[in-house]
């Protein structure tokens, strides 16, 4: 088995704000080693990064210890403040820089915080990359320099908007009567106001009042209930919810029903091959793509392949399959012709345009996609033990698999940012999706549980 990253995980390192390895010294050590390997596979001098960070309390301290360990590595550190994930992917490589850097984590609540890094390409860093940084902690040390202050650049905020703007110039576009956005109190809570009011779109606006600790709380893609209820009740054309760092969005239709990432492909697929725009003649979903997504996609003619979940993934099965459409029913979209990067707000623009392309609402582009019952548990662990050596976790799993047959899945395995088993169940009735994701949950917690 080749060898896997310690502290790199599906999307960066991810931690508690203040523990290792998120506390200080390592946080510096960690700049200090991106340095190190950033030297020695870029070939422009000086050597520039792009660093922004969400709305989290911890992020402005953690940003200040990453630059410090950059610095020491003689890399200059340009400072974007707060702007989402795919901001600072697409303003790197659009400005030339040699990585770029964004503290966050993403949907998890504010006291956890993470590091991901870019690479010059605008992807996630490769694993053998992520192993030669953790390589380099291992031997780099602290020079006990004064962390340095950050003077933001807020241009970088203006160019990213006018990215964003340009995009509606790509196709048919009619800015909806009323749009109901929940920014999750993220990142996205800087971007949002500047973007409606220059694309002259009539939004409500939620949860885009960040204070450092109401970030994802009981808001956002992790819960969109809210922005739901909100776009029904106040006869909206769309609603979208985003994460903390905005690479995520979630839609409800007029009526309020909540359209997740899977509905969001099912709503693309078809109409890309219609213009003859779909490459590879398949999309790309993960291990938690709902297999009514599956079904339905077989039935327009198109193919779905399946790669381990995380968007790293996805996009590294996109390019490996020259498909230009995927990702994940969390609300993780990769439109490979625009972005390498998963961008919400990307997302949110090209349902706008394939809306006006079709003159039909969301809620008829997805009427064709029936969605199993799914069932997703997570059990906090104690261990990462394999699951596979746990006779009553396996005997478990076998049981479901024997009711299901082909008409329904099961995939148990760890999170990757969290100290969380997952268990999904998917099948064609709810009672026993219930039963067997219970029973499964239940075996893992007796053997490995908190």
């Amino acid at each position: 088995m080749s060898e896997k990253p310690q502290l790199f995980g599906t999307d960066g390192v991810r931690g508690v704000a203040g523990q290792y390895p998120l506390d200080r010294q390592t946080v510096r050590r960690l700049g200090a080693a991106l340095g190190v390997v950033l030297g020695k596979s870029a070939a422009a001098r000086p050597l520039r990064v792009l660093l922004g960070e969400d709305t989290r309390e911890s992020s402005p301290w953690i940003s200040r210890a990453l630059a410090a360990g950059l610095k020491s590595r003689r890399v200059e550190v340009t400072y974007a403040g707060v702007l989402t994930t795919p901001g600072v992917a697409y303003l790197m490589s659009h400005h030339g820089f040699a990585a770029g850097i964004v503290v966050s984590a993403s949907h998890n609540p504010y006291v956890d915080n993470g590091i991901k890094v870019f690479s010059s390409a605008g992807t996630k860093l490769p694993e053998q990359v992520e192993l030669e940084i953790e390589r380099e902690l291992a031997e780099v040390g602290s020079d006990g320099a004064a962390e340095p202050a950050l003077p933001g650049d807020t241009s970088l905020l203006t160019d990213y908007v006018e990215r964003l703007a340009s995009l509606v110039a790509r196709g048919p576009w009619v800015a909806p009567e009323r749009l109901v956005v929940d920014c999750a109190h993220g990142a996205s809570s800087y971007v949002v106001p500047p973007l409606l009011a220059r694309l002259g779109i009539r939004g409500r606006v939620l949860n885009a009042e960040p204070n450092g600790r109401n970030i994802n709380l009981q808001c956002g893609s992790l819960h969109p209930e809210q922005m739901a209820e909100e776009t029904r009740n106040s006869g909206a054309d769309l609603g979208v919810a985003f994460d903390g760092d905005a690479d995520r969005a979630i839609f409800a239709t007029r009526d309020g029903r909540i359209a997740d990432g899977d509905h969001v492909l099912y709503a693309f697929a078809p109409f890309f091959q219609r213009q003859n725009l779909l490459t590879g003649g398949a999309v790309v979903g993960t291990l938690m793509t709902n297999l009514g997504l599956e079904i339905a996609l077989a039935g327009e003619g198109i193919g779905l392949k399946r790669a381990p979940v995380g968007d790293k993934y996805v996009l590294e099965e996109m390019l490996r399959s020259g498909i230009n459409l995927g990702g994940e029913p969390s609300g993780h979209i990769i439109f490979s012709d625009i972005s390498l990067a998963g961008d919400g707000l990307v997302t949110l623009l090209e349902v706008l345009r394939v809306v006006a392309a079709t003159g039909e609402p969301l809620e008829e582009l997805v009427r064709g996609l029936k969605q199993f019952p799914q069932i997703i548990r997570n059990v906090r662990v104690r261990t990462k033990q394999p699951l596979d050596s746990i006779p009553e976790v396996m005997a478990a799993i076998a049981a479901c698999e024997r009711d299901f047959g082909d008409r329904g899945r099961t995939v148990v395995r760890y999170s990757g940012t969290e100290p969380l088993a997952r268990v999904m169940v998917e099948g064609e009735e709810a009672g026993v999706v219930e039963h067997h994701a219970a029973r499964i949950a239940g075996a893992i917690s007796n053997a490995l549980g908190v």
